[in-house]
């Protein structure tokens, strides 16, 4: 079975809240997708924003190898010659050889949205298709609202994608738009539709009732060939169906040979290079292509995958460029940490002894708030400091955080302007250093006088910067004696680590996060 895959990030993703590309960015998305081996790439609606037109006059001069542009518009409207509307003509001026014009296929849609009668709509339908098959391109029917329309009206749906047929569309896409469809309606009218033609069927879901990957796949069992969707599922509401859980799905789990191996190894690399561009935070629980979509931390289940590693993985982790994880908890047990040492190079050692106190110790730190699933350098941290003769960099001896209210110049509203100081007290070797800092919070005063101290052995530290700091409050019922836990994200502009630090104390758990960090960094530039 042949399938085509049709992505429409550029345009239906783009309509996702907080996404907005560039025309650069879109250029670069769409060379990743042509290398991804997409058949269709959908670039957005030329007319609609000047962004969208002037990409389509890049595109004129871009080279893919597999992939083809598509344009994307409407039908003419009500009561217009085709040959007078201004959006088909600029789909046949965009330069595109291919278009997807969308078109009402529900008899309350055109009721009550395009308030036209139902065989006006038939006639924008197949009017559109014609005009722009008379300018040379090969034309896709967007039959919007279908499976809506389809449970109202099945005879009037099929009757509108008739007209589409006629008029010479090379596929019809039947819409899931309000996204509301279940997978058995969906094959039911799949089914309907392939009875009714011999025109290539598509899909196109959205995600409303968390069903848009199940629905495309069930159009696919029931004779679609065509699919459509976004990368990482990016659209708007709740999104289109997700293209990196459908591409793998169908080629791993259904047979169908819709790009090659090679290509399917570059979907994680697709799917955080789209979310990057995107300004999305990666979904780290995104099916296949998450970074704890093969992460194990169960103590039963790292025992299983040591001895076979498809006990607890559906598919090999690589086929989609990915990779398995283990961290370790309070649920983990001594093959986690056995497993994660090894995973970052460290001998532990021999004795089953040894490895038990130091999976007690982990145990005992998570029952204090530590959580080391997302701080692997604090992790790290612990597993050198328990092999003997490890020696920090560097000992912390003590450190004050000053927090002062100093009175602005009086003024009939004067206000209050908040400055923190930090004195930290480290010892490097035999060496005691004592520093101080002004910074804009606690926090920053606290990693500013500890740089401060340690830049004159470890000059360095100069090129680490945190990146991210963040505050949780365990234990909120305890008010403002919660046990607070400070997870921090550095960088030293080549990669980025994150450390944990827990405590009542939000200083005191600042600093070990803060010194972690800059320990870490230092054990790996610095032996």
């Amino acid at each position: 079975m042949k399938v085509e895959l049709y992505d429409t990030t550029l345009r239906d993703g783009a309509q996702g809240e907080g996404i907005s590309f560039s025309v650069v960015d879109k250029i670069q998305v769409a060379r990743k997708l042509d290398e991804l081996g997409i058949h269709y790439i959908e670039g957005g609606w030329p007319g609609a924003n000047p962004k969208d037109s002037e990409f389509y006059e890049r595109l004129k001069t871009l080279s893919l190898k597999h992939a083809r542009i598509v344009v994307f518009g409407s039908t003419r409207r009500a009561s217009l010659r085709a040959e007078d509307d201004g959006n088909l003509a600029m789909l046949v001026k965009s330069g595109a050889r291919i278009a997807t014009i969308v078109g009402k296929s529900s008899e309350l849609q055109v009721k009550y949205v395009l308030k036209t009668t139902l065989e006006e709509n038939l006639k924008m339908i197949a009017d559109s298709i014609r005009f722009l098959r008379k300018h040379g391109l090969t034309v896709f029917l967007d039959a919007e609202h279908f499976f809506d329309g389809y449970r109202y009206n099945p005879q009037y749906s099929l009757r509108t994608l008739e007209a589409a047929a006629d008029a010479g569309a090379a596929c019809l896409v039947l819409c899931d738009t309000n996204g509301g469809s279940l997978p058995d309606q969906v094959a039911d009218a799949v089914r309907a539709v392939a009875e009714a033609t011999n025109i290539p069927i598509g899909i196109h879901c959205h995600n409303d009732g968390g069903l848009a990957v199940a629905n495309s796949l069930a159009a696919v069992k029931a004779g679609a060939t065509h699919v459509q969707g976004t990368i990482n599922g990016y659209g708007e509401r709740c999104g289109n169906a997700n293209l990196c859980t459908i591409i793998p799905t169908l080629k791993l789990k259904m047979g169908v040979d819709c790009i090659s191996d090679e290509q399917l190894k570059l979907l994680t690399e697709v799917s955080r290079y789209v979310s990057e561009l995107a300004n999305m935070v990666p979904d780290p629980f995104s099916p296949y292509v998450g970074a704890s979509a093969f992460t194990h931390k169960a103590g039963y289940h790292m025992d299983g995958i040591a001895k076979w590693p498809d006990a607890y993985q559906h598919v090999d982790p690589a086929k989609v460029g990915n990779r398995a994880r283990t961290v370790v908890s309070d649920q983990a047990g001594k093959r986690n940490v056995i497993a994660k040492a090894k995973e970052l190079g460290i001998d532990l050692p021999a004795s089953e002894k040894e490895v038990k106190s130091l999976l007690d110790r982990v145990k005992h730190l998570e029952s204090r708030g530590f959580q080391y699933d997302n701080a692997e350098a604090s992790f790290e941290l612990l597993l050198h400091r328990a092999k003997p003769g490890y020696k920090p960099p560097f000992e912390l001896v003590d450190f004050m955080v000053v927090v002062e209210s100093k009175r602005r110049p009086s003024t009939r509203h004067s206000s209050s302007e908040m400055i923190s100081e930090a004195v930290v007290k480290v010892k490097v070797g035999d060496e005691v250093i004592h520093t101080s800092a002004e910074g804009d919070g606690p926090a920053n005063a606290l990693d500013l006088a500890l740089r401060k101290a340690l830049q004159q052995f470890y000059p360095g530290l100069k090129q680490v910067r945190l990146l991210d700091y963040k505050v949780r409050i365990l234990e909120e019922s305890t008010g403002t004696a919660s046990q607070v836990r400070v997870l921090i994200t550095s960088t030293d502009g080549v990669s980025e680590w994150r450390t944990v630090g827990a405590s009542t104390n939000i200083i005191e758990a600042s600093w070990m996060a803060l010194a972690d960090g800059l320990e870490w960094w230092l054990l790996k530039h610095n032996t």
